[in-house]
């Protein structure tokens, strides 16, 4: 954890576009809630083609217009190099500093044909520095549990070192509950010669059957003994929320023991459960 420690430490949260105008209300009530403890950055996740994107704009859009520093996600399957400069060129003109580079999901029933121009993570990474250079600091992902897809973590990281050395500033990891997955990644990177921030993604728990629906999806590990506890409180959703707080406050006081350069909350659009994580760590 050396290559962590000298790094300033970065707090911020991430928001997904709401489907409905009362979700966007919704959501700038919950985003003002969370503003009192002053995140560096608000990142805001984002659809491949059709209403998903153009809802995510209007969030990036909205959050611009209040003067709060955003990261859009910008993922890059299925885009030509022509659409993608102008989503940057547009980012730009708003002043945004910071984005999020993704190589995004396949949409379904779309065969490799319909990658587009820019087909994985470090070369759109590699693209935003040609065309815009040090415009914006560009975050990419990283993934401690190995990512789902990956036919090992060996490559896992190569594909990793990849984007880093295509120009990436700085890294968010998948969510997990595990600290040793992530101090071992970050020692695997070490190794190879990495020494960007790697800041832990970290998931509140709210609802125990959300939560298992998501980690399945996205490779994240629920251990057994936390697993095991969830499912002892039933639909006891004010227990969840309450232990869940105790377990993720521990987790991340450890990463921050560890030297983690900050950490990144997926909010899930909701302030209560970090606020409470962020007020239990004094930050």
């Amino acid at each position: 954890m050396e290559s962590q420690r000298h790094f300033p430490p970065v707090y911020s949260c991430e928001l997904f576009p709401p489907k409905t105008d009362d979700g966007m209300v919704k959501l700038q009530a919950a985003i003002a809630e969370l503003q009192v403890v002053g995140p560096r950055f608000f990142s805001v996740t984002y659809g491949a083609g059709g209403s998903t994107r153009e809802r995510s704009f209007a969030a990036v859009a909205w959050l611009r217009s209040q003067g709060i520093d955003t990261a859009p996600h910008l993922s890059c399957i299925g885009a030509s190099r022509a659409e993608t400069r102008g989503i940057l060129q547009g980012f730009a003109d708003e002043g945004i500093r910071r984005v999020v580079a993704l190589r995004g999901d396949l949409p379904s029933g779309v065969g490799l044909g319909g990658l587009g121009e820019l087909r994985y993570a470090n070369e759109l990474v590699a693209f935003i520095r040609a065309e815009f250079g040090d415009r914006f600091h560009i975050e990419v992902a990283a993934y401690p549990e190995v990512h789902p897809q990956a036919p090992s973590a060996e490559k896992d990281l190569a594909n990793f070192k990849r984007k880093v050395e295509a120009g990436a500033s700085s890294a968010i990891t998948q969510y997990f509950f595990n600290p040793d997955a992530y101090l071992r990644f970050v020692e695997s990177c070490e190794r190879v010669g990495l020494a960007i921030p790697i800041v832990p993604g970290i998931m509140p728990i709210t609802n125990y059957s959300q939560l298992a629906r998501f980690s399945d999806a996205c490779g994240a590990e629920i251990p057994r003994w936390l697993r095991r506890r969830l499912e002892g409180f039933g639909d006891d959703r004010a227990a969840i929320r309450a232990f869940g707080v105790d377990v993720v406050t521990a987790l991340c006081a450890r990463l921050l023991a560890e030297g983690a350069p900050g950490l990144h909350f997926y909010t899930m659009n909701q302030s209560g459960p970090t606020l409470a994580i962020w007020r239990n760590l004094g930050l």
